[in-house]
């Protein structure tokens, strides 16, 4: 990837936010007249429930009505106006490729972070009637928030959202030299692979080298094949230690390191906070939680049930 793509990947994916819940659903309300400005990472999937208002953007303005759906990438400039007659109501989830490791394809990755660059595809606005705009009324409406089959409804619309930009496949000619070897393993196979398989066996895989490979695999990823396994390893436990209750020292061998001195070295080293003082900071709240907290004024309430936020 170019040092220019991963710029901009970084500036739309603050690690402030990179840990905020994914895949649940989250309403809220709009007074007439009132505006939001979408702050999400990765990439959402936003319906208008009901009422009408626009969608303002530099010097354009879109009118926006019940069903709608807008598709956006994290870091997209515009706000959403309610009408001065009546109350929007919306509902969103979002989706953040990059803790989808064992289900997204380095290929796919790099479209993605590719596309949340580009004018056309960083923002689309799916009409009331588009089959994805009419699936997502009857998932928002399910009562089955935040359980699996839910979470991989929301994968799957979203994959749809993008049409057949994600699901087109590439044929393999079969004599090809090893970059588009590489190339084309790292688009059909899920990241996690790299963790099971090694440098030799993938230069066998790939009908090279070792030392060749190392050199390609730099180029074609912008990191060695050792570093991007740590990567795949380190991105592993964080999403462990956000969402699951396993101890550290679970997280640590699920992630594929064989102590926990090691562990606690590399994901300090890495990140600068040991695992356990990251865990207090970005462990997720769960959703059907039944403790209560006292609102402050200004501050949204949210339903955590159905993640409802009423402003």
């Amino acid at each position: 990837m170019s040092a220019k793509v991963l710029k901009i990947v970084n500036e739309i994916i603050k690690p402030d936010h990179l840990y905020a819940p994914h895949l649940a659903f989250r309403e809220f309300s709009l007074s007439p007249g009132k505006e939001w400005m979408p702050k999400l990472s990765g990439w959402s999937l936003i319906q208008i429930t009901s009422g009408n208002g626009y969608w303002l953007q530099e010097q354009s303005r879109t009118e926006l009505e019940a069903g709608t759906v807008l598709l956006m990438a994290g870091g997209r400039q515009g706000r959403v106006l309610a009408s001065q007659l009546n109350v929007l109501s919306l509902c969103y989830f979002s989706v953040m490729p990059e803790r989808l490791a064992g289900l997204i394809t380095h290929g796919e990755l790099a479209f993605l972070n590719q596309a949340a660059s580009q004018k056309d595809f960083a923002f689309q606005v799916l009409p009331a009637a588009n089959p994805v705009a009419l699936k997502m009324s009857k998932l928002s409406a399910s009562r089955n928030q935040g359980g699996l089959a839910s979470r991989l409804a929301m994968i799957q619309l979203w994959v749809e959202a993008w049409g057949k930009e994600l699901s087109q496949d590439t044929p393999s000619p079969e004599n090809t030299d090893a970059t588009h070897r590489l190339r084309m393993f790292l688009k059909e196979n899920p990241q996690d692979i790299l963790l099971e398989i090694s440098l030799d066996e993938l230069a066998k895989l790939t009908n090279c080298t070792a030392r060749h490979l190392s050199r390609i695999f730099y180029d074609i990823v912008g990191m060695s094949f050792r570093d991007k396994r740590a990567e795949i390893r380190l991105a592993r436990a964080r999403e462990l230690l956000a969402t699951s209750q396993s101890k550290v020292v679970e997280v640590a061998l699920e992630s594929g390191y064989k102590s926990l001195s090691l562990f606690n070295l590399m994901f300090t080293r890495h990140f600068g906070i040991s695992p356990g003082r990251w865990r207090q900071k970005n462990q997720a709240i769960p959703i059907a939680s039944n403790h209560r907290r006292k609102s402050r004024p200004g501050k949204p309430m949210i339903n955590k049930a159905r993640q409802m936020v009423v402003w």
